[in-house]
């Protein structure tokens, strides 16, 4: 480390020891928070057991090789949900401001104009690569398992290595105002139920002026329904009694992850619902769900229907779908569930 680094490192290192000596527990995220700094820099000062590499950008020029890890334990959340699924990135395409993994087991859409450090993390033995943005969030995490390929993650890392680090300013975004429509626009139901495919729903929003909960309160009950906010935890001890595939979404502002599959064991913590697969985790603060809707749009394959929950300023913190794939119809039993939890019909 060199000195320049060196000298913005010490003072961090020393406030984190002394927080986490009170509280020991606590996690790297939550006392950055308390320090009002970025889990980023922490990181990078080589806060607690922590030893960190800075790898050289841009951070496709790294993704197009996790492949050669082998089987890893691949991590993304946001301020309310934590999603981990074990498997192997393949089918990896990064190109300069979209990406995707279509493996089996690792599904990822990545949006790289938010990307801006990469680390290589040695925590007390346990070995990673850390995805961060310009204001120092986490945006991905890469954990090496006892199934990956120990040798080529550190031939990885050597070959990414930044020659010479620079101290990684983090620069947090100013908020942004909010511009768009404080009502659903004539027109945006109509297009709605034009839609061929789920993924045209962004561009819908974009071309009324309107956030997602506007749409969704707006559009009609038999489109867009809200329900109690213990549908997170129905939905989910439902399709693991009923053993129903379903797929799990969380994202933040540059990933969203995806699990496909059925679960079984599941266990509330506190605040928190939680699903522990071997291959699957999600850890789910339900205490921060401001609303929960069921959604429901018309597809090419016929109605696909969604279960969202959102914080109280509007962010999405996690979404279920029935599993599927595109030319495949939704699952009759994930369409008769949701159905179930709707006072009022939806659109069939």
């Amino acid at each position: 480390m060199n000195t320049l680094f060196e000298l913005q490192a010490r003072p961090l290192r020393e406030r984190y020891a002394l927080l986490k000596q009170q509280n020991p527990k606590a996690r790297i995220r939550n006392l950055a928070q308390e320090m009002s700094v970025s889990e980023m820099e922490l990181v990078a000062a080589g806060c607690g057991q922590i030893e960190s590499v800075l790898l050289k950008a841009p951070a496709q020029d790294i993704f197009k090789e996790l492949g050669s890890l082998g089987r890893v334990m691949a991590l993304t959340r946001n301020d309310w949900s934590v999603h981990e699924r074990h498997g192997q990135y393949e089918d990896i395409r990064a190109g300069k401001v979209m990406g995707i993994v279509l493996g089996p087991d690792i599904d990822l859409r990545m949006f790289f104009s938010s990307w801006k450090y990469t680390f290589a993390v040695n925590d007390d033995g346990r070995l990673s690569l850390q995805f961060f943005n310009a204001a120092g969030m986490a945006i991905h995490k890469v954990f090496i398992t006892d199934e990956s390929d120990v040798v080529a993650y550190h031939e990885l890392v050597a070959r990414f290595t930044d020659p010479n680090p620079v101290w990684p300013v983090a620069t947090a975004e100013p908020p942004k105002a909010d511009e768009t429509l404080p009502e659903v626009p004539a027109g945006l139901r109509e297009d709605w139920l034009a839609m061929q495919d789920t993924h045209e729903f962004f561009q819908l929003l974009k071309r009324h002026n309107v956030a997602r909960l506007t749409a969704l309160r707006g559009v009609g009950v038999d489109l867009a329904q809200q329900i109690d906010n213990d549908g997170a935890e129905r939905v989910l001890t439902d399709v693991a009694e009923r053993n129903i595939p379903f797929m799990c979404f969380v994202g933040n502002s540059g990933m969203v992850q995806i699990h496909s599959g059925p679960i079984k064991k599941l266990l509330r913590t506190g605040p928190w619902f939680n699903v522990l697969e071997p291959h699957f985790n999600l850890h789910l603060d339900t205490t921060a769900i401001a609303s929960t809707w069921v959604v429901n749009k018309p597809t090419s394959d016929g109605w696909v229907t969604s279960l969202e929950c959102y914080s109280p300023d509007g962010e999405l913190i996690v979404q279920f779908f029935g599993a599927r794939k595109p030319g495949v119809p939704e699952l009759t039993s994930w369409r008769q569930l949701l159905v179930e939890y709707c006072p009022e019909p939806l659109a069939a």
